[in-house]
């Protein structure tokens, strides 16, 4: 991890925050899969389309080991909520599918600063109701579905568990992998890891002020931790870093479901940063918590 850390330093690429929006965007393509495993061939890859509640067309990928009636996995990306994409993504999806046996579809949901906060959840929560909607005709099993993500895309998926609690739907399972869960990133972890440890907090700060304003940080959907009850939500699979920012809310949020009698497994990757389950080529512990993620998904949608 400390041979990556020195690689991209002497990379020199402009930090996020100092970029555009559209900017860091581009960078982030251009750099996110450097490290990540090459993209396993598939039996079936196809882009379609999930329509938002308000009509706009979501872009997704689909993913499936075969084209079996197969359960599925709907899987939301990393970037603070202003950047990555289905491509960025695109490897790591393909591992959990080709690991797990299951379909994968990896969805686009708007990002900041042109869609700010509650759009990424509606759309993350849209995505999931229609993914079970179209199941049958996507050629999928819509009554065995997980959902997942990784960062803001942890986040996300936190709040969609939830969601489907609410909405009377079951889930077997949510894939938190290094999700933010605090208003106001003030843990420990915070000011340890704050700077030379992959995600900085100038790039932290500078995403959250894209996506949300100060006075709705405490609102559930931004900071899960927050929310008022989380008994009855799916059994969750949370995987950590030891040396991210985001390591002490992960953790807090893991105790707040178990507290609640929630099912969790918890993977916390001794001496790796933020983003590490994307560095396959360089990083074993990437491919012990691919497989992990995998088995566990394995487990839980063919029972």
């Amino acid at each position: 991890m400390r041979g990556v850390i020195e690689r991209i330093r002497r990379a020199n690429r402009p930090p996020f925050h100092t970029l555009t929006p559209a900017g860091a965007r581009q960078a982030y393509e251009a750099a996110a899969e450097i490290l990540d495993l090459p993209r396993a061939p598939l039996a079936r890859v196809e882009d379609i389309l999930l329509p938002a509640d308000d009509g706009t067309p979501l872009r997704a990928r689909l993913y499936a080991p075969s084209h079996e009636r197969l359960p599925v996995l709907l899987y939301l990306h990393g970037g603070g909520f202003t950047i990555g994409s289905v491509e960025t993504h695109d490897s790591l999806c393909r591992q959990f599918a080709l690991r797990s046996g299951a379909a994968v579809v990896s969805l686009e949901y708007r990002l900041a600063p042109e869609h700010h906060f509650p759009v990424a959840v509606e759309d993350a929560w849209a995505g999931l109701r229609r993914l079970r909607e179209q199941a049958s005709a996507l050629g999928l099993d819509g009554t065995r579905l997980a959902v997942g993500g990784d960062s803001a895309g942890g986040t996300l998926s936190a709040v969609c568990a939830i969601l489907a609690r609410d909405a009377g739907f079951p889930l077997a399972l949510q894939m938190l992998i290094t999700p933010g869960t605090t208003a106001h990133q003030d843990t420990p972890s915070h000011e340890r890891f704050a700077h030379g440890f992959i995600l900085e907090k100038p790039a932290i700060d500078w995403f959250f002020a894209q996506y949300i304003d100060a006075a709705q940080r405490k609102d559930w959907r931004f900071a899960p931790l927050e929310a008022e009850d989380l008994e009855g939500v799916a059994p969750a699979w949370v995987c950590l870093a030891e040396c991210d920012p985001l390591v002490d809310e992960g953790l807090a949020y893991a105790d707040r479901l178990r507290l609640a009698g929630v099912p969790v497994t918890l993977d916390l990757y001794k001496g790796v940063t933020h983003d590490f389950i994307k560095l396959g080529r360089a990083v074993p512990e990437a491919l012990q918590a691919q497989a992990a993620g995998a088995q566990l998904l394995k487990e839980v949608l063919f029972p």
